[in-house]
């Protein structure tokens, strides 16, 4: 019986929501999506600075400073904490100099935001205090008539903070929502190899007792039949011969009566008694709607094909994995999309789901665990196959081809 795959106890690091959080370092494409992000946002932030009036127009001195506090965002998901170190760098002194407030705005709240999303509760907390006491005093010292205006700000501050706390609260409970129901189905799963090892049990000590017992008077029947006719051939009791085969076929009628019976219990009591009821195809819609309650957008394709119970589970179970494993470590958040498709191909079940998140399963990183092991395990043990790897284009493709008549035993 193959061992339950661990599930990891300690709360998964968040990842990817609007691409502003993880801790852990991203692909080369999560890089270039976070740079472009950047220079959205600055974009954003030259226009504040143009046509809001809220301090002095940027000169050359304004504008480098307000353009470089956006360079360090492309490194917020690999270094959160860094990535906001940079950016008040910059902006503490453009706002000392009085330049366009509002447009400065914008890159300290996606910082800040990062950090509150992407680790604790209490890292936080303590940022946020140290933010927005520099600020107080910095504001009572140098522009006292400014205090009210930065006790207003830092309600905005307070704000992004807890709602990146809510945000990565609420990722971690759907991921675990995820893994429990996975190890729902693995509990299942050994309950039904246990129920199956007792049915096996049973019906071994029926089958002997009832073909020993047969096989056994087939033969004490055969031996007299065999001892009247060698014992006087001269003077031979053919009534004795004829009442011994008589016998023996009685005996095998019986058995083979007996047998029949045991066969058809066993055959009416095999999905219900023995492996209780499997997850199927049918169960897939429950799977996108918990993963679309961390604000991912689940596309699933799902064409009418009829497959055996066993091929159905399997499916059903890879699917799990995958948008469990798509959730914790593809970013998952608003912003990525899953795509999951169900369809027959020939003699055969294709599944797929791809993701276009950030940060793969398998990414060098990431301590590796039993979630793609056992995706393959479900596919073998119905006669198929599983390829799983990152895209060249960014995201993560699982595709499983699962034969329609499947072999071998359940997983």
């Amino acid at each position: 019986m193959a061992d339950i795959p661990r599930v990891q106890e300690r709360a998964p690091a968040p990842r990817g929501v609007l691409a502003f959080t993880g801790a852990v370092p991203g692909s080369r494409n999560a890089l270039r999506t976070d740079a472009l992000f950047a220079a959205v946002l600055a974009a954003l932030s030259v226009l504040l600075a143009v046509f809001v009036e809220d301090g002095r127009r940027p000169d050359l001195l304004g504008w480098s400073l307000l353009l470089c506090a956006h360079v360090p965002l492309a490194w917020r998901r690999s270094s959160p904490l860094l990535a906001l170190l940079g950016v008040i760098v910059f902006i503490s002194p453009y706002h000392g100099i009085d330049y366009t407030h509002m447009a400065a705005v914008p890159v300290g709240m996606v910082a800040l935001y990062t950090v509150a999303a992407s680790g604790r509760p209490r890292r936080a907390l303590i940022i946020g205090g140290l933010v927005v006491g520099i600020m107080l005093t910095v504001n009572a010292r140098v522009s006292p008539h400014q205090v009210a205006e930065v006790l207003r700000m830092s309600g905005w501050i307070v704000s992004v903070l807890l709602l990146g706390v809510y945000v990565r609260i609420h990722r971690q409970y759907v991921t675990s929502v995820l893994e429990r129901a996975e190890r729902a189905e693995r509990t299942r799963e050994e309950e039904a190899r246990r129920r199956v090892a007792e049915e096996r049990l049973r019906v071994a000590r029926d089958l002997h007792d009832l073909l020993a017992h047969s096989i056994t008077l087939v033969g004490v029947q055969t031996s007299v039949a065999a001892h009247v006719l060698t014992a006087d051939p001269e003077r031979l009791d053919r009534e004795a011969v004829a009442k011994a085969l008589d016998d023996i076929a009685d005996t095998c009628r019986s058995a083979r009566g007996e047998l029949r019976a045991t066969l058809e219990v066993l055959r009416e009591g095999t999905a219900e008694e023995t492996r209780g009821p499997l997850p199927g195809l049918d169960g897939l819609a429950d799977l996108a709607e918990a993963a679309r309650t961390s604000g991912a957008e689940v596309d699933l394709a799902v064409r009418e094909v009829e497959a055996p119970p066993a091929v159905g589970a399997a499916a059903y179970r890879i699917v799990q994995e995958a948008l469990t494993n798509a959730v914790r470590h593809g970013g998952g958040g608003p912003g990525l999309t899953i795509r999951v498709g169900v369809r027959s191909e020939g003699p055969a079940l294709r599944v797929t789901v791809v993701d276009d998140g950030a940060v793969s399963a398998l990414d060098p990183s990431h301590t590796p665990g039993f979630g793609l092991v056992g995706m393959r395990e479900r596919a073998r043990s119905v006669g198929g196959t599983l390829e799983a790897g990152p895209r060249p284009d960014g995201g993560f493709l699982v595709a499983a081809v699962l034969p329609l008549v499947p072999v071998g035993g359940l997983r």
